[in-house]
């Protein structure tokens, strides 16, 4: 069984532009060991090229399997629209391989721990939707919920940590 997340990409975008909500979601999978102990395999898979990709899992510091759907999309997501973030289940029987489950868009939250951890507080989510009490946090109205400061949030500590979000191919020495 695998369990697929595909991983909206910007060609040729530099790492701020990339997706916010997929970068949350995708930052929020690390350990493995208990999926896989019920025989099931999890894997991102990017909708655009490896290579340039693959700079950006390593700028995030992700340790997932991570391959590039980006030649495959018209037949692993057929009759869905492509540039869509997406958890798609899959079961392989001998040479057969059958889709189990498919979600899009709230689906996702599915790999979110941040969100059900905040929806236990008192202050919730503090998304812009809320209807709060007077004098309760509540983020400005019109920004991004994934965003800070122009960049995907989960973004920010790679960086104070010293990573360069630099997505550009390694360069020769002339």
């Amino acid at each position: 069984m695998l369990i697929a997340y595909y991983f909206m990409w910007y060609t040729g975008h530099p790492a701020p532009e990339q997706c916010e909500g997929c970068t949350l979601y995708t930052s929020q999978v690390r350990e493995l060991s208990y999926i896989h102990s019920r025989d099931v395999t999890y894997a991102t898979f990017c909708q655009g090229p490896y290579e340039e990709s693959l700079r950006y899992r390593k700028f995030m510091g992700w340790e997932m399997p991570w391959y590039s759907a980006q030649d495959s999309l018209d037949t692993l997501l057929a009759g869905r629209e492509a540039n869509t973030m997406y958890i798609v289940c899959y079961l392989r029987q001998g040479s057969n391989v059958f889709e189990t489950y498919w979600t899009t868009r709230r689906g996702v939250e599915a790999m979110d721990n941040s969100y059900r951890l905040l929806d236990l507080t008192v202050y919730g989510r503090q998304e812009t939707w809320e209807d709060s009490p007077a004098g309760w946090p509540q983020r400005v109205k019109g920004t991004k919920d994934y965003r800070t400061d122009g960049r995907p949030t989960a973004q920010w500590s790679r960086l104070r940590a010293g990573y360069s979000d630099d997505l550009e191919p390694a360069r020769a020495e002339p």
